[in-house]
C-alpha cells in the first residue's frame, strides 16, 4: 500500500477550488496548494502493478533547521480548533500553544521500512511544543524480530504518524512497528499483513487502543478475506482514505472494521486566525465489494447495499514535522496526517471502545442526535459539490470538536 500524507493526490488538482495545477493532473507530481509548493511523491503515486501507496504530499520549500515553517499546522493549533484544549480565541498557529495531555492504553503506527532517527526527532518534535515524552513508553518494533532496510520516502510517513499520533495522546505508550515491504500480489500491502497482526498483539497486551494505517490500495473483489485482520479485542483501527478525490476508494479504509478518516482544509484569514474548515480532497465514495454495515444504516438513501467511505475526516494540509536527516523542520500533509491525528483523539477520549464496529456504533449513533452531533462534529458542507449537509463522500459526519463521542 502507499503512505497517505498530503500529499493532496494528484487527481485533486480537479476537485479543489483553490488548489491550482501547473499542469494536468494526470501528468504532473507538483502543484500549488493554498501557497504550498506541493510535491507528491513518487511512492505515494498509484501504478497499476504496485501494491498498495502512503498517500502523502510534501512542500520541499519547507524546510528549515531551526523552527517550523510559518502558516503550518501545530498540535497547539490543531486541538484548538477541535476543542481538545482551553480555547485561545482565532487558534492562531503562531501565538496558540496549549496541548494535549491525555492517552490510555496504546497506539501502534503500521509502516514500512526503518526510521533510525525515530526516538530522536519524536523527542525533539516533543520538547519544541512542550509535549510530554517519555522514552520508556515508545518503541520500534520490528516484524519477525528483523530489521527492515530504511525505504525512502517512507520514514517521511513515519515521522509524520508517530509524531502527530503522540501529539494527540502524549499519556499513551506508542509503538512502531516497521516491515519489510511485501512484493508478492498475495499481500495487498507494502507493510505486510503479520506487521498489522504485531501491531494488534502490541496494543491488546497494553490495554487496548488504537492502530493507525496511512496506506492503501485501490479495492480489489478478493478485500474482504482480509478484513480477518482487524479483529482483534480492544483495538480500535483507522486508516487513510486516500487523496485521489471523491470516486477513490481504497482498502483498508474500505473495510466495514477500520474508520476511514479523509481530508479537509482549515481556512485561515490574513492574520492567522481560524475562519472554516472545508474539504480538502481526501478519498471517498461508495465500496463496490463490502456491504453496507449496520452502523451505516442511518445513510442507507445515500450509500445503498455498500459500505460508504469515509466515516470522519480531519485536516490533511499542512503538519510540521520534524525530521533531522532532511534538515530539522518541514510541511507534510494527506490523509496519511489525518489518520493518526484522529486515531490519537479516539485515544485520548479515554472510551476504548471493544472493536472498531463498537466505535462506529457509537459515532454514527451520534451522527443521529440533531443535538449531540453538531456540538461533537462539524459537519463539513464546502469545498467540492459533492458536499452536502449530514454525511458525504467528502467528510463522512466530519470533523471532530471535543472529545466527546470519540
Amino acid at each position: 500500500m502507499k503512505p497517505s500524507a498530503v500529499v493532496c493526490m494528484v487527481a485533486s488538482c480537479l476537485l479543489l477550488g483553490a488548489l491550482v495545477c501547473p499542469v494536468t493532473a494526470q501528468t504532473s507530481n507538483e502543484f500549488i496548494f493554498t501557497g504550498h509548493h506541493i510535491v507528491v511523491p513518487d511512492s505515494s503515486i498509484p501504478r497499476p502493478g504496485r501494491i498498495h501507496t502512503n498517500y502523502f504530499i510534501v512542500d520541499p520549500e519547507s524546510w528549515n533547521p531551526d523552527q517550523p515553517p510559518p502558516g503550518n499546522e501545530t498540535p497547539p493549533s490543531l486541538a484548538c480548533v477541535y476543542k481538545l484544549v482551553k480555547q485561545i480565541k482565532g487558534c492562531p498557529i503562531a501565538t496558540t500553544k496549549n496541548i494535549p495531555t491525555g492517552g490510555v492504553g496504546a497506539i501502534a503506527i503500521v509502516d514500512a521500512g526503518d526510521y533510525p532517527a525515530a526516538a530522536q526527532d519524536l523527542q525533539t518534535f516533543s520538547n519544541y511544543f512542550g509535549i510530554p515524552f517519555n522514552s520508556d513508553d515508545f518503541q520500534v518494533v520490528y516484524v519477525n524480530g528483523k530489521k527492515p532496510p530504511v525505504y525512502g520516502d517512507w520514514e517521511v510517513e513515519e515521522a509524520l504518524d508517530i509524531e502527530w499520533s503522540h501529539a494527540m495522546a502524549p499519556a499513551a505508550k506508542l509503538f512502531l512497528v516497521e516491515s519489510y515491504l511485501c512484493t508478492s500480489p498475495a499481500c495487498n500491502t507494502d507493510p505486510t499483513w503479520e506487521a498489522v497482526k504485531v501491531a494488534s498483539q502490541l496494543v491488546a497486551q497494553n490495554g487496548g487502543g488504537v492502530i493507525s494505517m496511512s496506506w492503501g490500495d485501490t479495492e480489489w473483489a478478493a478485500e474482504r478475506k482480509y478484513d480477518r485482520y482487524f479483529k482483534t479485542p480492544g483495538v480500535v483501527y483507522l486508516a487513510a482514505s486516500g487523496d485521489s478525490g471523491i470516486g477513490n476508494t481504497i482498502h483498508p479504509a474500505a473495510s466495514p472494521l477500520v474508520v476511514a478518516v479523509g481530508g479537509t482544509y482549515f481556512e485561515r484569514d490574513s492574520k492567522g486566525n481560524f475562519v472554516d474548515e472545508i474539504y480538502g480532497g481526501g478519498g471517498g465514495g461508495i465500496s463496490p465489494y463490502e456491504p453496507r454495515p449496520a452502523y451505516q444504516d442511518i445513510i442507507e438513501k445515500i450509500v445503498g447495499n455498500f459500505r460508504g467511505i469515509p466515516d470522519v475526516a480531519s485536516d490533511f494540509c499542512c503538519a510540521v514535522i520534524y525530521m533531522s536527516q532532511n534538515g530539522g523542520w518541514g510541511s507534510v500533509g494527506g490523509t496519511s496526517w489525518a489518520s493518526p491525528t484522529f486515531a490519537g483523539i479516539v485515544n485520548a477520549a479515554g472510551r476504548l471502545k471493544k472493536s472498531t464496529h463498537a466505535e462506529l456504533t457509537m459515532i454514527y449513533t451520534e451522527y443521529g442526535n440533531a443535538k449531540e452531533y453538531a456540538a461533537d462534529f462539524y459537519d463539513i458542507t464546502q469545498g467540492s459539490s459533492y458536499c452536502m449537509t449530514g454525511w458525504d463522500e467528502c467528510a463522512g459526519v466530519g470533523s471532530p470538536r471535543t472529545y466527546r463521542g470519540k
